[in-house]
């Protein structure tokens, strides 16, 4: 029997103009999601803002809770979630990331995709992603189901409205500490 790990999610909230416009549709209180494989959240991967001053050149990206875009917004309000797995699906979550890292210069932030959740339509394209897809994806990959749902559909909330997740901090990401 495989010993018992976790991953985690954040969702973040950082008042930006495109949050607010997502929200004002949404009425979530966190409309960004990310994957880290350790509680320090070191380890942050999810598709947003490649440089924090431009909300339009999007893509993946390793996140970093205290500097780059996060620094930008001190006051990002945040939910972090622990997701209980097993060694075996850490090990095909990091290698899916992997092929992520390998070509991150490839990948595009899916726009069309979050109008499709609007919409309720999957909007999918090879190399292009929205950061709560870019999660389920690496969780579905690895075989985690959390949702009768294609990834393409899944929400920051969905994340916050599953069973499985369980809440470990909420508040200010700056203030966050183990």
């Amino acid at each position: 029997m495989s010993e018992d790990r976790s991953v985690f999610i954040l969702l973040t909230n950082t008042g930006t103009l495109f949050t607010k416009i997502i929200q004002g549709y949404t009425k979530a209180p966190y409309n960004h999601a990310s994957i880290s494989f350790d509680r320090e959240l070191s380890e942050l991967y999810s598709f947003g803002r490649k440089q924090p001053n431009n909300p339009l050149n999007g893509g993946f990206v390793k996140e970093d809770i205290k500097t780059g875009t996060y620094s930008k917004y001190p006051n990002t309000t945040c939910v972090i979630y622990e997701l209980q797995v097993s060694d075996r699906e850490v090990e095909k979550m990091k290698r899916v990331l992997q092929i992520f890292v390998r070509s991150h210069q490839k990948y595009l932030y899916n726009i069309l995709g979050v109008i499709g959740i609007a919409l309720k339509e999957p909007v999918e394209f090879s190399n292009s992603y929205f950061c709560s897809q870019f999660v389920a994806e690496i969780l579905d990959r690895s075989g985690i189901k959390l949702w009768k749902k294609l990834p393409a559909l899944v929400t920051p909330d969905d994340f916050r409205q599953n069973e499985r997740l369980y809440l470990i901090y909420e508040g200010k990401l700056s203030e966050y500490v183990l």
